[in-house]
């Protein structure tokens, strides 16, 4: 049945998922005006950009800098003078009197016509927004091509009675709602789901976009949807990539309403020679999106701090090749460098394997051996250890010794290296303070030692790396029993529980924030859960010295968890 023209418009709504760079506010905004002149080639009517693209999210305590939040006003307003017919709604930080707001502009015909306040700050998790926000109160409603049009910013959709129903309420038939929503798993069908409700619920449009970064521990994973007000997905932009999507919605025309604040931001729109429609992007898997994430957050982490290259420690074990695999994909194999770093204890099987995985990926490796600085670290210490046997000591000095290496290798070449540990080694302090922990970027410190076999064996199902290889990870690799080979015949489980065990234990106390006595009554091993959450606990101090990295799970040591080093609770 034709929808009459007098009842319903067509509004063009662009979705810019962008990739901003935190503190860099002139270059955001030049990213912002050159979309934005490219939309109105595209008839594009409303272009929504992310949650404070202007500053990048989350900027944390550079809004406490009076400067930095002076500068951000000012790019705002520098770009809306240059605005035309189309409405932008851009994300900035505002300022009245000694108040900051997490802030949305609505730009068109050379200015700032209004600006939206976040009503609801999240405090919860990552989010630390009451640290530096005030809280909105007020919203106005601007009538585009004839129909009611509303603005929201991230966490006011997730709340059913917060904003967007207070106006839809008021008349609101389309809701644009800019985010700075990270990433963990399962995030992305949980987001859809919200969404689709509240477009329903609320009988509304809701255009939601999000940026598409990494930024120091968190990721951005776009996903950018809009939908119609029956709560069905219209368009879809790919995860994990920037994506400008233009969409046509048709939404009902609203007559006037002298107690509604309206600002005729557009004419009635012109027929148009081509109708666009959105896209929809294929759903990805868990263990997909999580890769992607690493990807992505190592690529932004390494390039954005100014670096080029990257130097790993190569041990021919899964948890080096896996930060290799990764950051080929993020950086490409030629700004990738392997080191073998043999002992008296490394096995001929290794170093093959180390070979073998560096030329599957591409990249070159060296070698160098770390024994005749063991050796004289132990010539050094002898009278000091005269009568003692040996212990850990002696292990974690060759530990220490590959870590100096590594170091050194960064300063003459400007390479940033990448630490191997997972987070099952982190969580129990399986890792040796100044020796395997040193590096600038933790790439799989949120990835269980299960999740990381899971990983590889999807890298070599998915095999992107290398083209002419049936393999990228060598199979022998992911199947050998895992070892640090620092003594004879050491293994993983000499020290440690099988992973599948631990890892389960670990989820529960860890990213579940349950007690051991919790824990135990869900009928896992007393003695074993005791022994666990205690290193766990004791490990505290040594997991607050290492590098960030990558957040992927609802939980992650940093910005995630924050217990007290010294902390005498055992639950």
């Amino acid at each position: 049945m034709a929808v009459p023209l007098l009842t319903h418009a067509t509004v063009r709504i662009g979705l810019a998922q962008i990739n901003p760079v935190v503190g860099d506010i002139a270059s955001n905004a030049t990213r912002v005006s050159r979309i934005y002149a490219d939309a109105i080639v595209r008839g594009c009517e409303v272009l929504a950009f992310p949650e404070l693209v202007l500053t990048g999210y989350p900027p944390e305590d550079l809004v406490l800098k009076s400067g930095f939040v002076k500068d951000n006003i000012e790019a705002l307003h520098s770009f809306a003078a240059t605005t035309t017919s189309c409405v932008a709604v851009v994300g900035f930080v505002d300022r009245v009197g000694d108040e900051l707001f997490n802030a949305a502009a609505i730009c068109a015909h050379g200015r700032v016509h209004n600006v939206y306040h976040k009503q609801l700050l999240p405090n919860y998790s990552v989010f630390d927004e009451q640290r530096y926000f005030s809280a909105g109160k007020d919203f106005s409603l601007f009538r585009i091509n004839g129909a009611l049009m509303g603005v929201t910013i991230c966490e006011d959709i997730w709340e059913p009675s917060g904003p967007v129903a207070t106006q839809a309420q008021a008349g609101a038939v389309l809701n644009i709602n800019i985010n700075g929503s990270p990433f963990h798993r399962g995030k992305s069908g949980e987001r859809q789901q919200m969404v689709s409700e509240r477009a329903r619920d609320n009988k509304c449009v809701i255009a939601y976009v999000n940026q598409v970064c990494g930024q120091d521990e968190l990721v951005f994973d776009g996903g950018s949807m809009l939908f119609d007000a029956s709560g069905a997905l219209l368009a879809k932009s790919a995860q994990f990539v920037e994506e400008i999507q233009f969409v046509d919605v048709v939404v009902p025309r609203t007559p006037g309403d002298p107690n509604v604040d309206i600002k005729e931001l557009l004419p009635v729109v012109a027929p148009r020679e081509v109708e666009l429609t959105g896209t929809i992007a294929a759903a990805t898997s868990d263990i997909e999106q999580m890769y992607e994430a690493l990807v992505l957050g190592t690529r932004d982490y390494v390039r954005k701090n100014g670096f080029t290259d990257v130097v790993i420690g190569l041990s021919g074990g899964i948890d080096s090749a896996l930060v290799a695999a990764i950051a080929v994909d993020a950086l490409g194999a030629k700004h990738v460098h392997g080191v073998s770093m043999p002992s008296r204890y490394s096995s001929e099987g290794s170093r093959t394997d180390a070979a073998i995985l560096a030329n599957n990926l591409g990249i070159d490796m060296q070698t160098i051996s770390i024994e005749p600085a063991f050796e004289a670290y132990l010539q050094m210490t002898a009278t000091s250890f005269a009568g003692l046997q040996q212990d850990l000591t002696e292990e974690n000095l060759q530990s220490r010794v590959r870590g100096t290496t590594l170091m050194a290798l960064s300063n003459k070449f400007g390479w940033m290296v990448l630490t191997t540990g997972n987070k099952s080694e982190l969580a129990v302090g399986y890792f040796t303070l100044y020796g395997d922990s040193v590096g600038g970027y933790a790439v799989i410190k949120d990835l269980l030692k299960t999740s990381v076999y899971a990983m590889c064996r999807y890298i070599n199902t998915r095999n992107t790396i290398t083209t002419n290889k049936s393999e990228v990870i060598p199979e022998v690799v992911i199947t050998k029993p895992p070892s640090a080979e620092l003594r004879p015949d050491q293994r993983d489980d000499q020290s440690l529980p099988p992973y599948d065990v631990l890892d389960a234990i670990l989820e529960l106390f860890v990213e579940k924030d349950q007690t051991a006595a919790e824990i135990i009554a869900l009928g896992h091993d007393e003695t074993l859960v005791r022994r666990i959450s205690r290193l766990v606990d004791l490990s505290e101090y040594k997991r607050r010295q290492g590098p960030p990295g990558v957040r992927v799970t609802l939980k992650a040591f940093g910005k995630d968890r924050r217990l007290p080093i010294t902390n005498a609770y055992r639950g």
